[in-house]
């Protein structure tokens, strides 16, 4: 087992990596716990909820499960009070623990929940896919999307542990494994010129599940998220850089509709326009934006952008948190391994835009 510190003003508390996680969940737990309120999907819950239960079952306190329907479609109000059903009709209370087992949509609604309910309970991560094992299990930011914008409806609320069980993956389907590697290979572009070159060159062990190189790829993403997360918690400041490609990826997922695409797909698509427009604007090398284009395509990852015309774009980004007085603000790269947040004239975008979105006729 590999553990990695995260340390916040909201709370330090351990990563533990490596094979059979969900066998010692019990070992993550309060021993304060009065019950504990196991959160998961209907994709996961046949294949891992009952050895969940049973690992949690150690504990001797009561373990209710909370199983709800799968798809970022359903990260919304109607889906949350789901939980909040649940656990007021088996009078949970507030020294229970939310366990959340599934993906990123369930860690970030449990989490929601954990935060609101009661004012504020204890949750575990449990992450199933690697987006979540490398990306949204970390650092406590939990949301509910709306209509008009992704996760625009949350808060900040550190889990008590993030246990990943690296075996999980193994039943994950290849499109969702592709989504997970692109939001791996960001850290790379973000932070870590060297894992970059890394993930060029494991890009084949990676997508065969090689587990020397899955466990090195979450390793090195959850060590460099924890130390952004760590210097700033609340996204005031360097944690913004974590959203590399994302205000063009969330505008795509609002654009087409929420589970159209994959959320790493869309960021994956989102950090080839940002890489263009960082060669745009910042200089970074055209062979650097040309690597990162063809990295994302070598993990299975949209490279075309839809063309939802200047001014769709241009709405949809602007329901951006990074945004400041209507004008866009996007994470750009001045090199790789660098990030930095810059403001874009609007002729500049429009011109990465009309380069990078799908055409009828291509």
């Amino acid at each position: 087992m590999i553990t990695v510190h995260v340390d916040t003003p909201g709370g330090r508390y351990p990563i533990h990596i490596g094979p059979g996680r969900l066998d010692h969940l019990a070992d993550s737990l309060p021993a304060d716990t009065t019950s504990v309120a196991l959160i998961t999907n209907t994709t996961v819950a046949p294949l891992y909820a009952a050895r969940v239960e049973r690992a949690l079952a150690r504990t001797g306190k009561p373990v209710v499960r909370v199983e709800l329907p799968d798809g970022e479609v359903h990260k919304d109000w109607q889906t949350l009070n789901q939980i909040f059903d649940a656990l007021l009709q088996n009078g949970i209370d507030r020294q229970a623990v939310l366990v959340a087992l599934g993906g990123g949509v369930i860690g970030d609604m449990s989490g929601f929940a954990a935060a609101s309910y009661m004012r504020g309970v204890r949750f575990l991560q449990v992450p199933t896919t690697l987006l979540a094992q490398v990306d949204s299990s970390v650092g406590g930011k939990t949301a509910i999307n709306h209509p008009l914008g992704k996760n625009m409806i949350g808060a900040f609320h550190q889990p008590v542990a993030v246990e990943i069980d690296t075996d999980a993956l193994a039943t994950l389907p290849d499109r969702e494994l592709s989504a997970g590697l692109a939001e791996t290979i960001k850290y790379g572009m973000i932070a870590d010129a060297d894992f970059f070159d890394w993930c060029e060159a494991s890009v084949d062990a990676l997508l065969r599940r090689d587990q020397e190189a899955i466990i090195t790829a979450v390793r090195r993403s959850c060590e460099i998220k924890a130390r952004v997360v760590s210097q700033d918690e609340r996204e005031s400041g360097v944690r913004a850089i974590l959203n590399f490609g994302h205000t063009f990826g969330h505008a795509i997922e609002a654009g087409l509709g929420y589970g159209e695409w994959l959320h790493g797909e869309a960021v994956g698509c989102g950090m080839v326009q940002a890489a263009e427009l960082s060669a745009r604007v910042l200089g970074l090398p055209r062979a650097d934006a040309d690597r990162v284009r063809a990295l994302v395509d070598a993990i299975g990852c949209p490279v075309r952008a839809p063309d939802f015309g200047l001014r769709r774009w241009l709405d949809l980004m602007r329901v951006d948190k990074k945004t400041r007085g209507g004008e866009l603000r996007f994470v750009l790269l001045p090199a790789m391994g660098r990030a930095e947040i810059h403001t874009v004239p609007e002729g500049v975008l429009a011109d990465v835009l009309e380069g990078t979105v799908a055409r009828e006729s291509s």
